[in-house]
């Protein structure tokens, strides 16, 4: 479930298939993670959650027109694709983005603080958001930011 279209006043609309595109890329690498982890290359595992939290973090604090991923999508995949049937606007999936930091973010220092499993435990966390981004077109940070802005915690539509 998509946000719907960028409301007026908000800022320029992003073609929603990039989020999704970034969220197969990313729920692929937390499942890597996973699964390092459980094979017992606990010391690979955490440098990819760290690599992953920076990538979260470039999301949530530059946006996601210029993370990497939504760079990536915008120059080499979308030119591919039928222009969207509508644009979304972008402060749901960055938002998403920053919950994703937080996640993973705690599942860093944890591990850093020597609790056994924290990061696998964030990795797959993050891996259920990111798959049902990517497989359902469900965006639970993008429902959580819907929610909080509907309550007027935090501005938005």
């Amino acid at each position: 479930m998509a946000p719907a279209a960028a409301p007026a006043g908000a800022p320029a609309g992003i073609d929603p298939r990039g989020p999704r595109f970034g969220a197969a890329i990313t729920a692929t690498l937390l499942l890597a993670t996973v699964v390092l982890a459980v094979a017992g290359a606990d010391a690979v595992a955490f440098w990819l959650l760290v690599a992953l939290t920076v990538l979260f973090a470039w999301g949530a604090f530059a946006g996601v027109r210029r993370h990497p991923y939504g760079l990536i999508f915008a120059r080499l995949v979308r030119p591919r694709l039928a222009p969207p049937v509508a644009l979304e606007d972008p402060r749901p999936p960055t938002f998403a983005q920053g919950i994703g930091f937080a996640v993973t973010f705690a599942g860093v220092i944890l591990s850093l603080l020597g609790v056994e499993y924290a990061a696998p435990i964030a990795a797959a966390i993050a891996f259920i958001a990111a798959f049902l981004n990517a497989a359902f077109d469900f965006c639970l940070g993008c429902q959580i930011y819907l929610l909080l802005a509907r309550a007027r915690i935090i501005p938005g539509t």
